[in-house]
């Protein structure tokens, strides 16, 4: 991976990544371990080749635990062993959602509580997790991945669109009760990025030229485009930057 930036502070730090075995997640994982970061992240689906890769490229494997973020009781015992393995946590990228589309009248009860329980819940809780950890340190960094699509009013998905507008509320809460710890909770909102899920599901011609005509950048958003912002918010680069929304969309909506 060739970043425009590196960031020295990262080296060493413990970090822990929900859904950082896949899409813009693998993108992640592999931009911590570039910079000697120690990272461990959980992922469902088995994401064992991914370490294999980066550890022969960087000489750092990270650690791979296969988790349902929906068990909150597991995912905090992964957590754990993030811990047991790494030191304590100074780094949690929530990183991990689904955005499978819906619409109004198709959806029941069971469906919008499995949507929060992917895209919202794990944020409060791993956040509760690591304050400790992070307060021992006298540092931290949480960044919640948000998402442009409530700022856009984007139909065909309410229920993730919910849940990702909660998190830039999440996230100013949690940034005024850390802050004075010196724990910064940003969020880290991505435009259309186009992962290979997104472009076997959703992406159109017609679709993503009508997109990119809405963007200042008149150029596809990719995954790695989303590695090098997390880092800086991750890094003391960025230390006096919390309860903020970054947004990385090429230039669709504003902020402020």
């Amino acid at each position: 991976m060739k970043l425009a930036a590196h960031f020295d502070d990262l080296k060493g730090q413990s970090v822990f990544i929900t859904g950082g075995g896949s899409g813009i997640g693998a993108w992640l994982t592999e931009g911590f371990v570039a910079q000697g970061a120690k990272v461990a992240f959980v992922q469902r689906s088995d994401a064992t080749e991914l370490c294999d890769r980066l550890e022969a490229e960087y000489g750092n494997r990270p650690l791979f635990m296969a988790c349902d973020i929906t068990d909150i009781d597991d995912l905090r015992e992964k957590m754990k062993t993030a811990r047991a393995t790494h030191g304590p946590i100074t780094v949690l990228v929530n990183n991990a959602a689904s955005d499978n589309r819906h619409t109004l009248d198709d959806y029941d009860v069971e469906q919008w509580d499995q949507a929060m329980n992917i895209n919202l819940r794990p944020h409060f809780f791993t956040a509760k997790e690591v304050a400790a950890d992070m307060r021992d340190a006298g540092h931290g960094s949480i960044i919640n991945f948000s998402s442009i699509s409530y700022m856009m009013g984007n139909a065909g998905y309410p229920a993730y669109v919910a849940s990702k507008s909660a998190i830039t509320g999440l996230t100013r809460g949690l940034a005024r009760e850390l802050g004075p710890d010196n724990i910064r909770v940003n969020a880290l909102m991505p435009g259309w990025v186009l992962t290979d899920r997104q472009r076997d599901l959703w992406v159109t011609p017609e679709a993503l030229a009508d997109h990119i005509e809405r963007q200042c950048i008149k150029q596809e958003i990719l995954p790695e485009d989303i590695v090098a912002p997390t880092l800086f918010l991750a890094s003391s680069a960025s230390r006096m930057m919390t309860s903020q929304a970054l947004v990385v969309d090429g230039g669709v909506v504003v902020t402020g």
